[in-house]
């Protein structure tokens, strides 16, 4: 599988598109300040102030700036790292404590923080409060269970270390550069962290276009396309220190006869991502709902020309829908509960089938994702692990690349 990335600028908004095999796959839109931060970005370390303290459900309120509440799960507070303490309870009102940000706000939910920070490079985590030593299920059983066996030398009391995907075919020396520098950082983090006042921003994330490019599992890279100059020299710093072997990969898009969205119909891409009706190519539909409290998705038999008997029909149909499902939850970045009404099939093997075919086309995404069943009426049902916005409430009251 071959893979691009395109990096489009268009005033304080960037576009980052991931194609693989020449279709778009990811669409992230990310907005910045006029001075070129982005604001409680996802991964910012702040000194948090307790505002709130919700026992019954396990929660708290953090203030990582007066006015901006931040939902803290209660659980977290005995590995916390305080800068100051008000009194003996593991968390009280006043307390001031270390949180970053784990989760974006979505919808009417506030941002989350967590005290377990978090120094993410691109074949490891380092954790702070939670000492798990861990390796990525999507890599292969044999490359795991080396990973374990020599991350133990690193176990400790104060730390857990998570080995990514990407490090699938990754040199143990470059993985181990990586978790020693973590552990420097870390280590003058904690220093640091006693001479702040509350409310500082202790840590700004990477600009979120080169998160972005620090999440791209990098196999099949061919190009690394970018349409804004001062973008081109960013990128290319990063790359230059995380990961030089890319750096030839990396191209300035000149301006000429098309411009990158043109050329890669980027604008189509993007309509297509927040249209609530995706034909599929046999003919038959999906109609995409966001709610509240979940995502709904119903497969309809629309124009498809049904050959032979009902029921292999209705798998046909199932089946290719469940291709376009599984890639439009990725390309729309849908998280949370997603409800899928597949056409109803009578034979519980073809139920089977397509509940096979669906876990592995979920397994797929670089977000974790789970198949958890169909119910008694035949509802199929996913879970998608938030972490950003969807994409449509990213994009909302911004242009769209290509305007």
């Amino acid at each position: 599988m071959s893979k691009k990335v395109l990096f489009i600028k268009e005033e304080h908004t960037i576009w980052t598109f991931l194609l693989e095999d020449e279709e778009i796959v990811e669409i992230h839109c990310d907005h910045e300040q006029s001075d070129g931060s982005s604001p409680h970005q996802l991964g910012n370390i702040y000194i948090g102030r307790v505002k709130k303290v919700i026992t019954n459900i396990g929660a708290a309120f953090v203030e990582i700036e007066p006015g901006v509440e931040c939902y803290y799960d209660l659980s977290q507070a005995k590995t916390a790292l305080f800068t100051k303490k008000c009194g003996k309870k593991e968390l009280c009102i006043g307390d001031e404590l270390v949180v970053q940000i784990s989760k974006e706000a979505v919808k009417t939910k506030a941002i989350t923080v967590t005290s377990n920070v978090s120094f993410t490079g691109h074949y490891a985590v380092l954790t702070s409060g939670n000492t798990r030593m861990g390796v990525s299920t999507k890599l292969p059983k044999k490359r795991r269970e080396a990973y374990k066996e020599w991350l133990s030398a690193y176990d400790n009391e104060e730390f857990g270390l998570i080995i990514r995907t990407n490090a699938k075919d990754a040199d143990f020396a470059a993985i181990q550069r990586e978790i020693e520098t973590h552990i420097e950082d870390y280590h003058q983090f904690k220093q640091r962290v006693q001479t702040r006042t509350c409310f500082s921003c202790l840590q700004s994330a990477l600009p979120a276009y080169l998160s972005n490019l620090n999440n791209i599992y990098m196999e099949g890279l061919t190009e690394i396309i970018v349409d804004d100059p001062d973008m081109y020299q960013s990128i290319q710093s990063y790359v230059q220190l995380s990961q030089p072997q890319y750096l030839d990969k990396i191209r300035l898009h000149q301006a000429g006869v098309l411009t990158l969205p043109q050329l890669y119909e980027t604008r189509k891409a993007v309509k297509q991502a927040l249209s609530e009706k995706v034909w599929i190519k046999n003919g038959a539909y999906l109609v995409i709902q966001p709610t509240e409290a979940l995502t709904v998705i119903d497969v309809n038999s629309g124009k498809f020309d049904k050959k032979g008997s009902s029921s292999d029909s209705w798998l046909k149909i199932n089946r290719e829908a469940a291709k376009e499902i599984a890639k439009q939850i990725r390309l729309r970045n849908i998280s949370g509960i997603v409800i899928v009404d597949f056409i109803n099939m009578d034979n519980p093997e073809d139920n089977a089938t397509l509940l096979k075919e669906l876990k592995v086309l979920l397994g797929k995404d670089p977000i974790q994702t789970t198949l958890v069943g169909m119910t008694a009426l035949h509802l199929v049902e996913i879970t998608r692990k938030k972490i950003r916005k969807p994409l449509r409430e990213s994009i909302d009251g911004y242009s769209s690349p290509c305007s």
